[in-house]
């Protein structure tokens, strides 16, 4: 393996940007990115966004329907750093805190659990159930890692841009990737990283937040 690579999923919670931002982010790394995108995130891309289908899977280096279950992001032979679902939503945790996956999603984040890799799921649910709380536990006891989508407000972000970005940024130092898109805490302050998606085009294309999160 020559190049990096990580898996992305992008399941039915609200938040279908932190996926497509991931993808960009990924990009500007030279990572190799293996994309796959639930049915229940397809109805969430068509609220919150103006994006379409062959937008979204044009950011990837890889992409994989979420039915395949041939493909080679489901073998503990792919090599890879990891995975991260972004968002992840209740029901998906579900599947990956249970091993009882219906879809490559779940597969995926299976084996990469199984091969003692690293496992970052942004869940997107509030408030949350026991039921919630205890997939969250079981999935953290395996070895997975729960990061929610949380702003960090002393970053002072200007526009959403700036808010998603510096999420995802913390989400790639779990990977000992440096996206050049935090703030860090008590580090001198440094410009802004170059955004290749602007606040506006951002904003542009993602539409009201939606209480789906279906999967």
């Amino acid at each position: 393996m020559n190049r990096q690579r990580m898996v992305v999923g992008i399941s039915g919670a609200s938040g279908f940007i932190y996926g497509v931002r991931l993808l960009q982010l990924l990009a500007q790394l030279d990572i190799e990115s293996h994309l796959v995108i639930s049915r229940a995130a397809l109805l969430t891309m068509a609220h919150e966004t103006d994006y379409k289908l062959a937008d979204v899977t044009a950011l990837a280096s890889h992409y994989h329907r979420t039915d395949d279950v041939a493909a080679g992001i489901a073998s503990g032979s792919f090599r890879c750093l990891g995975m991260v679902v972004a968002p992840c939503s209740m029901r998906t945790l579900a599947e990956i805190a249970t091993g009882t996956s219906s879809g490559l999603i779940g597969r995926a984040a299976d084996v990469t659990l199984k091969e003692r890799r690293t496992l970052v799921l942004m869940a997107r649910e509030t408030p949350l159930t026991l039921a919630h709380l205890r997939n969250m536990t079981a999935v953290t006891e395996m070895g997975g890692i729960i990061a929610p989508p949380v702003p960090a407000f002393y970053a002072r972000p200007q526009d959403l841009a700036q808010m998603v970005d510096h999420s995802l940024g913390r989400i790639l130092d779990l990977f000992g990737l440096d996206a050049g898109t935090a703030l860090r805490w008590g580090e001198p302050d440094k410009p802004p990283a170059k955004y290749k998606t602007s606040g506006s085009e951002l904003a542009r294309n993602s539409g009201g937040s939606v209480g789906i999160n279906a999967g």
